[in-house]
C-alpha cells in the first residue's frame, strides 16, 4: 500500500510541475518572443549530423504591426479558412480528414493555425498519441489566453518556411530581398504556397504546381473577408 500511495503521490506532483510550466509557458509567450522551438533545435541537430550542410538558423522576429497584411491574409486562404471563427480546432475538417483516413485517402487541412503553432512551439514532430493529446491540451491553452492576433504573430515568427529559414521576416529577405512589411500580395501567397513542404519548394524559384497553388491562394484571399492583421 505503501508503494502505491508513493506512486499516486508521485503523479500528483509530476502533474502539478506539468500543469504549471505549461500553463506559465503560455503566458509567457503571450508578451515575450519566442527564442527557439523544438524543430529549431532539431534542424540544428540534423544539419550537425550531415558533414555535406553547414549549420543555418535565420530567424528575425518581427511584431504583427511591422508584416504585412497579405501574409497573414495568404496563410489563412491557404491554411485555415475558419482561423478567426473557430476555437482552436476546425471539428468539419477533422471528420473530413478522419473519413479520407478510413478509405485511404489523405486529406488536407484538418490541422488549423493554431495547432500549427503549438506543435512548433512547445512540441516535437511525431504522430504519436501522446504528442496528439498534448497537441489538443496546448490548443485550448493557448486559444483561451492568446489572442487570435497574437497566435498569428507567433504562427508567422515561427513556422518554418525553407532549409534554416524560420518565420515570414527571413522568408521575405531571403527570397525577395524585402523586409516582411513590403511583401506583396503574390509574393505572400507563393510563400503560403511552399508551407506544407517549405524545404522541397522554392518561392522564389516556383513550379508549375506551386503557382496552381499561388493562384488559387489569391483567389481565396479575394473571396475572404479581411483578416485584419498587419499593416
Amino acid at each position: 500500500m505503501k508503494i502505491i500511495r508513493w506512486i499516486g503521490k508521485l503523479i500528483f506532483k509530476i502533474t502539478l510541475w506539468f500543469l504549471g510550466l505549461s500553463i506559465g509557458l503560455v503566458i509567457l509567450y503571450r508578451f515575450v518572443p519566442v527564442p527557439i522551438t523544438p524543430l529549431m533545435v532539431i534542424r540544428l541537430v540534423e544539419q550537425g549530423l550531415d558533414p555535406e550542410k553547414e549549420l543555418r538558423l535565420y530567424k528575425d522576429w518581427e511584431p504583427i504591426t511591422n508584416i504585412s497584411k497579405h501574409a497573414a491574409q495568404a496563410v489563412v486562404a491557404a491554411e485555415d479558412q475558419k482561423f478567426l471563427d473557430h476555437r482552436g480546432f476546425d471539428f468539419e475538417a477533422m471528420e473530413k480528414a478522419w473519413e479520407g483516413n478510413k478509405k485511404g485517402k489523405r486529406i488536407k487541412g484538418a490541422s488549423t493555425i493554431t495547432q500549427q503553432t503549438v506543435k512548433n512551439v512547445f512540441l516535437w514532430p511525431d504522430r504519436s498519441y501522446v504528442r496528439k493529446a498534448l497537441e489538443a491540451y496546448f490548443t485550448v491553452l493557448v486559444e483561451v489566453i492568446w489572442s487570435k492576433e497574437r497566435i498569428m504573430e507567433v504562427y508567422l515568427n515561427v513556422i518554418e518556411m525553407g532549409d534554416g529559414i524560420y518565420g515570414i521576416e527571413a522568408a521575405a529577405q531571403t527570397y525577395f530581398k524585402r523586409p516582411a512589411s513590403k511583401l506583396s500580395r503574390s509574393q505572400a501567397a507563393v510563400i503560403a504556397a511552399v508551407l506544407p513542404n517549405p524545404r522541397r519548394w522554392n518561392p522564389a524559384r516556383p513550379t508549375g504546381y506551386i503557382k496552381g497553388r499561388q493562384s488559387w491562394i489569391l483567389r481565396q484571399m479575394n473571396n475572404l473577408e479581411p483578416v485584419g492583421f498587419g499593416i
